[in-house]
């Protein structure tokens, strides 16, 4: 096992490499982002993208005294495009030469709105995957409504087998006991009912792995017990937690449409009646107002996150700022010792 990086205040800042150029509103947001994140201690921004149009977006004011730099990346992957091709195709694309940057060791994390294909092809292919793991995937709280509980896979995987769920359960753990702080996270399966024989092959098959691990598991959850916080960890294929996290996510826009409806021309749109609008929209907005801001690829042999596409600014900050958190974090190195521990039973 190889030595765990203690990092302390008094060490170099976290150098944070950010594609400048992925997401639906880059480089401008992702730019302002990094600006923001910049100003935070501990944080070197290296700014991955075609500088000239970089530039374009930084403040009026002077950011000289920022840790910012540059590294020149003259194309750029779009959702269109096919991840496996494209980064063959590509080469000096923006997360492509991001991702590099973290495999050569001149960057600890990459950032990225852009493809979450292209994210996750370029992590797997430049900086490698911890042994073990044959499908990183994506982990993400369930903010507001269920802070401290993890859903994995949020949409880096589509059909998955057994050990592959499992790991996502052991990396999930993790998760809960490095960023969130909790002792001795509860891990379910997410499935259509709570008895042993319910669910497709894959679920049926994994339970048994699941209880043979040093996981807390406590077995099948369903829909309706994840905002109870019954379980820490909840595990799924990347299909079923991208639907759900969506799902998720559109709650608060549309129960505010209907508030609206149902008292206009009633109560005035002043004061605590328009907090409470704001509250009711905001309420299950992840990628607006989580203080994450964006789900980290667990299995990857690095950090390496990926935001929403739509994300805005602020939410970029603080992406980039739980990035620096996540490497001081050091869950690389207990993720791979946790793994070796399943591989030792």
């Amino acid at each position: 096992m190889e030595k765990r990086r203690l990092i302390s205040e008094n060490d170099k800042p976290i150098r944070i490499a950010v594609d400048a150029m992925g997401g639906d509103f880059a480089p401008a947001e992702i730019v302002k982002g990094a600006v923001l994140a910049a100003e935070h201690k501990g944080i070197e921004i290296i700014l991955v993208g075609i500088k000239k149009e970089i530039v374009k977006y930084l403040p009026q004011k002077d950011t000289s005294h920022l840790p910012i730099r540059y590294v020149e990346a003259s194309q750029l992957i779009t959702n269109e495009e096919n991840p496996a091709f494209a980064i063959y195709r590509k080469p000096d694309a923006s997360i492509v030469v991001a991702s590099k940057l973290v495999k050569s060791g001149e960057a600890d994390a990459v950032i990225s709105a852009g493809s979450t294909g292209a994210m996750a092809t370029s992590a797997i292919q430049f900086i490698g995957k911890i042994e073990g793991i044959s499908r990183p995937a994506i982990g993400s709280p369930i903010d507001v409504l269920a802070p401290n509980t993890i859903l994995i896979d949020c949409g880096a995987n589509v059909d998955c087998k057994p050990h592959q769920l499992l790991s996502f359960g052991i990396a999930g753990s993790v998760y809960s006991k490095k960023l969130l702080n909790i002792g001795n996270p509860k891990v379910a399966l997410l499935n259509i009912g709570s008895e042993l024989g319910k669910g497709n092959q894959a679920i049926k098959a994994s339970y048994p792995l699941f209880e043979k691990s040093n996981l807390n598991f406590i077995g099948f959850v369903e829909g309706n017990d994840i905002l109870c916080g019954r379980a820490d960890v909840v595990v799924c294929d990347g299909f079923v937690g991208n639907i759900l996290m969506k799902f998720y996510e559109s709650i608060g826009p549309r129960a505010e449409e209907y508030l609206k409806v149902k008292i206009k021309g009633k109560i005035p749109m002043i004061g605590p009646v328009k907090k409470l609008f704001k509250d009711v929209f905001s309420l299950t907005q992840m990628s607006q107002t989580t203080s994450i801001g964006g789900g980290l690829l667990w299995g990857v042999n690095g950090i390496a996150m990926v935001m929403h596409g739509n994300i805005k600014a602020e939410q970029a900050a603080r992406t980039i700022v739980r990035a620096r958190d996540t490497v001081n974090a050091d869950v690389v190195n207990y993720l791979k010792e946790e793994m070796t521990k399943i591989n030792d039973n």
